[in-house]
Formats: C-alpha cells, sequence, structure tokens
C-alpha cells in the first residue's frame, strides 16, 4: 500500500472513528406541540449542529451540540421485546440551556436504557434561553407536555404509564428536578387531552447537575427546584471536582432526605463534568451500573 493511500485510509476510519455509525433509531418522532409552541415568533435562527472542530472530544469523540431548537419533539426508542419492562424514561440532555449534547447526553443514553430493558423518550426541548423568560421556561413547558403525551399516549406506545421516570444531565438535570417540583401545575395553558394526564416523574436519576443551589445565597436550594414531601425517589451522581459544584448535588440530596424522600447519592472523587456515560478511566463514569442497581432495588427493572 503506498503512503498516500494509507493516509488516505487512517483519515477516513478517523473520521468514521468519531461518529457511532451502529446508532439505533427511534421507533417514532412526535412534534410535542400540535402548532407552535407556546410563546415562539420563530426568530431565533436555524436549528442546526453548533459544535466546531477545535470543540473538545470527550472519550476520543466529537459530541453534538444542537443549537436554536424552536420546535421540540419526542423521539420514542423501544427496548426490544425479550427484556422490555414496561418502564420507561424521559431523557433531557444538558447543554447550559445554551445547546443540547444530544449524543453525549441523548441517543447513547438511549441505547444504554433500551439494553437494560427500559423504553426511552428523547426530548428535543427548546434552547437557547428566551428573552424575557427564565432560562429554563420554555424548556420546563416541553418537558411538562412530553410526559402528558408519554401516559396519555401509552397504548399506542405500550408503555406502562405508571412506570415512567426522568434522567437529567447537567442542566437537563435541573429540568428534571424543575420537573418534580412543579407537578402539580401546567406552565401553559392547556391545549389538549394530554395536559389532563400527570407531569410527575415516577422516578428521576440526575447526573452532574447545575442550578439547584444559589451560590450567591449560601447555597440555598433554588426556589425553581423546591422539595416537597411528593418528590418522586431519585439517585445522584457527580464528581468532586466537577467545576459545576458538587454542592449542587450534595445539597440537594440533603433536601430530599428532609423532606422523606427516598433518595441515593453517588460522589466520586474525580472525573469533571460532561462525560455522559462514555468510560474512562474516570470511575464517576460506571454511575449507569450504579443507577441500574438503583433502578433494580426500585422494582423499576422488573418485568411485569
Amino acid at each position: 500500500m503506498n503512503t498516500t493511500l494509507r493516509a488516505s485510509l487512517v483519515f477516513v476510519l478517523a473520521a468514521f472513528s468519531l461518529f457511532d455509525l451502529s446508532a439505533a433509531e427511534p421507533s417514532k418522532v412526535i412534534d410535542l406541540w400540535p402548532g407552535v409552541a407556546p410563546g415562539e415568533q420563530g426568530n431565533i435562527g436555524e436549528e442546526k449542529d453548533t459544535t466546531k472542530p477545535t470543540d473538545q472530544l470527550i472519550a476520543g469523540k466529537r459530541v453534538v451540540r444542537l443549537g436554536n431548537v424552536s420546535r421540540p419533539t419526542l423521539s420514542i426508542y423501544r427496548a426490544p421485546a425479550d427484556k422490555d419492562t414496561g418502564t420507561t424514561v424521559l431523557v433531557c440532555p444538558g447543554g447550559g440551556y445554551h445547546i443540547l449534547a444530544m449524543d453525549l447526553e441523548g441517543t447513547e443514553v438511549c441505547e444504554w436504557l433500551n439494553s437494560i430493558g427500559v423504553n426511552a423518550a428523547l426530548l428535543k426541548y427548546r434552547v437557547p434561553k428566551r428573552e424575557g423568560l427564565e432560562r429554563h421556561a420554555a424548556p420546563l413547558q416541553d418537558a411538562q407536555r412530553a410526559l402528558g403525551l408519554l401516559r396519555s399516549r401509552a397504548r399506542e406506545f405500550n408503555i406502562d404509564p405508571q412506570r415512567v421516570g426522568t434522567l437529567g444531565f447537567s442542566a437537563g438535570g435541573h429540568l428534571t428536578a424543575a420537573l418534580a417540583s412543579s407537578a402539580v401545575q401546567r406552565t401553559y395553558p392547556m391545549v389538549d387531552d394530554a395536559d389532563s394526564a400527570s407531569c410527575r416523574p415516577d422516578f428521576n436519576i440526575i447526573i452532574y447537575p447545575g442550578y439547584l443551589v444559589l451560590k450567591d445565597e449560601g447555597d440555598k436550594i433554588n426556589p425553581s427546584v423546591q422539595v416537597s414531601t411528593n418528590h418522586p425517589p431519585t439517585f445522584l451522581a457527580m464528581a468532586q471536582d466537577d467545576p459545576v459544584r458538587v454542592e449542587n448535588a450534595v445539597l440537594y440530596y440533603l433536601a430530599l432526605k428532609q423532606a422523606g424522600v427516598l433518595s441515593e447519592l453517588h460522589v466520586y472523587p474525580k472525573g469533571g463534568h460532561g462525560y455522559g456515560l462514555r468510560r474512562s478511566e474516570q470511575f464517576v463514569t460506571t454511575w449507569p451500573d450504579r443507577a441500574a442497581d438503583w433502578m433494580r432495588s426500585q422494582g423499576w427493572l422488573k418485568r411485569n
């Protein structure tokens, strides 16, 4: 093989390694809203992957950083029939409410959930922050709508409406916590019968969350994620050296404990932030094993 051909082959193989060509396809993709999402004016630009060649790789792979989302969707990923437990998890990627890490904290997570018998629903929620609104205001509307749709169309999706949890990363972790706090009342006017279904998660998995405590106010719990005795059981995992500050997970866990909510917290000494479930030498990346054990202990991985 000549030098030029060898170099070309290496380049092609390297390029292919940046993408997961075996990624599963969703069985169904649905729009969250029958028309334009609440308050949308269509002035944020084209939805696109904003990743640049100079952006950091995670575990040697690129990350899809999806920006300018104004048409939120829900993508359904079915667990294999021989493993299907009937449990479903709404997956909320992170990205600082600016972009969505759609593969690292989205499609790859859905595939993992499917592998342990859990159906997954990937939420593509609106980003970035809308002018004049709290950064999580539009995403929370989308998350509430998504849980209502999952439960109201449970027969169509062949899922158990009483076994629907959430899993969020970083800002997505804050979003799922806010969802648990706002389950009593929708933050938008009722659209259709889907909005009559409960938007309270049956359980919540939160990985390296942000915005759960207010650093400048003595690390008090953010009012957007206030904890009550009605909160769902919660699993949290984070690294002590996370630049987003491990206090977010630790103090939120203590608030859950004080409210009598059954929860589990894993803090690892090292690992940083934004690893998704891509394995590395850092033990924090074994969190999916711990989360699966927790779901099993709670009965969510038991087949009906």
